[in-house]
């Protein structure tokens, strides 16, 4: 089978059977492009199915050459978990990258806004600009429910539990969470409902989408950056921030503010306790906090 082919039936496993974004599947087939085309340039007979663990460590050898540590960590996982399709699928009996390791990269801390910095990205939307009240709601939401921007965007009105006060929140392979939301931030959504979002005629495939843009159609992720970036200069804000920025701020100050890490981990929906660990290193003054007014033998 010719490798466009392959390329095409693990994109369809890994939609349908890993339930991953369009964005995640398409740096997995980049992956495999970037092996397929060192084949080709080194005129080398194998194909996917034929590649042998030695040209796999040729192609990890050149590679290194001009990515880094952490790009190559993230490729490296890419093609095992292509190999291990084939394997599964019987398109070959061994997997070539089972012996390769993975540079060991150390775990980067995120970059976080404080409480002040947030509100003053916020305070310089120009809320008399036709989409200065969609702005503020949409980085309320942000920060306000710890969400992705994939999430953010896809949003719907049917995922509105005001009554209940939670939304839900569809993440990383399709699975949904309720995310608790507060009475302020409901405020803030009901009146762009009502007020902002009826003003535009909406385009049909977005009748349930929450935030729109000025064509009602659906926001993308690009905007999302620009408008967080566009917002960030103007209230003069020089850290490096995106979108994923209010994200990782609405962990940190929860746990800054004494919430367990349990229920951090269910609302930013992470499968695993241990990525949400990482929040854990931000704060060492509340560790020590925690110290003292926990443990015993801190008090005599």
């Amino acid at each position: 089978m010719k490798s466009g082919q392959l390329i095409q039936n693990y994109k369809t496993y890994l939609k349908l059977e890993r339930g991953l974004s369009y964005n995640s599947i398409i740096n997995y087939e980049l992956d495999i492009v970037k092996l397929t085309k060192f084949l080709e340039q080194d005129n080398l007979s194998e194909s996917l199915v034929e590649v042998k663990n030695t040209t796999i460590h040729s192609f990890l050898f050149e590679l290194n050459k001009v990515v880094n540590a952490r790009s190559q960590a993230r490729i490296i996982s890419g093609l095992k978990s292509f190999f291990e399709f084939l394997v599964h699928e019987n398109y070959r009996t061994d997997n070539p990258m089972e012996l390769v390791e993975t540079p060991k990269i150390g775990r980067r801390l995120p970059d976080t806004l404080s409480v002040q910095e947030i509100d003053a990205i916020i305070s310089a939307i120009d809320l008399s600009h036709p989409q200065g009240e969609r702005n503020r709601t949409i980085l309320e939401t942000l920060y306000g429910c710890g969400l992705r921007v994939s999430e953010l965007i896809n949003l719907k009105l049917s995922d509105l539990f005001f009554e209940e006060g939670f939304i839900r929140v569809t993440g990383k392979g399709n699975k949904q969470r309720l995310v608790p939301v507060t009475e302020s931030l409901i405020t803030y959504i009901i009146y762009y409902i009502k007020e902002i979002r009826v003003l535009d005629p909406v385009k049909e495939e977005s009748v349930d989408i929450l935030f729109l843009n000025r064509r009602g159609r659906q926001l993308t992720r690009a905007m999302i950056f620009t408008l967080v970036k566009n917002f960030c200069k103007l209230a003069g804000i020089k850290k490096n921030i995106s979108p994923h920025t209010f994200r990782h701020s609405f962990a940190t100050h929860l746990l800054e503010n004494g919430a367990d890490l349990r229920s951090i981990q269910q609302m930013l929906g992470h499968e695993s306790i241990t990525t949400t660990e990482v929040y854990m290193h931000l704060d060492r003054s509340h560790l020590k906090t925690v110290m003292e007014n926990y443990h015993p033998r801190t008090k005599y």
